[in-house]
């Protein structure tokens, strides 16, 4: 009896063992089966790219997009401010001009240098936002330029039959986003534009 009662406690163990060695063995081969697939090359022929996340990183943007984008906004805030002198300027005429303190006269007179200068304001803020509008078209065209070689560098071997903006997607697998890829490519071929205009 005590011989069946060790024998049936070894049987026990053994497969208790030998379940736990085939769990172990399950767990061992999913993680193997992961790492292969995180490590297996993209071959479903599609891919995304985060442009946005691209532009914002690559060194176009950061040494020259920025600096456009603070001159833009500089302009900007200068014509406000120049636009609110000259209402501030043409309410205090009309106050004076109400409470009496200046002759018609001279109110046309201030009115119409007032209007003179208005229209010299406006000239030059179409001018200066016709110089920033093309500045602006040129960035964006040398981004998209240097956007559309990397993709065609990176995918020059034909891997991808598709690559999309990430912006129009739902939902996407991360292993076809190739975002860092392209950043990496459109920064090493900006490094080269510079070097041939230097």
């Amino acid at each position: 009896m005590k011989n069946l009662i060790l024998a049936t406690l070894m049987l026990v163990l053994a497969a208790g063992c030998n379940t736990k060695s085939k769990q172990e063995n399950n767990n061992a081969e999913a993680e193997a089966a992961t790492t292969e697939q995180a490590l297996e090359p993209n071959t479903t022929g599609l891919a995304f790219v985060n442009v946005e996340l691209v532009m914002s990183e690559s060194k176009l943007y950061k040494s020259e997009g920025v600096a456009l984008q603070e001159k833009t906004n500089k302009a900007q805030q200068s014509w406000a401010r120049k636009e609110q002198n000259l209402q501030n300027d043409m309410a205090k005429l009309q106050e004076k001009y109400q409470k009496g303190l200046i002759t018609t006269l001279n109110a046309q007179n201030e009115e119409q240098k007032l209007q003179k200068r208005a229209q010299e304001y406006q000239a030059a803020m179409q001018k200066e936002g016709q110089q920033l509008e093309e500045e602006n078209r040129v960035f964006n065209n040398r981004m998209a330029d240097l956007m559309n070689r990397s993709i065609q560098q990176i995918n020059s071997d034909k891997r991808y039959k598709l690559v999309v903006n990430a912006s129009a997607l739902l939902d996407a697998d991360p292993s076809l986003d190739i975002s860092q890829e392209v950043l990496a490519t459109l920064n090493a071929l900006y490094d080269e534009d510079q070097k041939s205009n230097k």
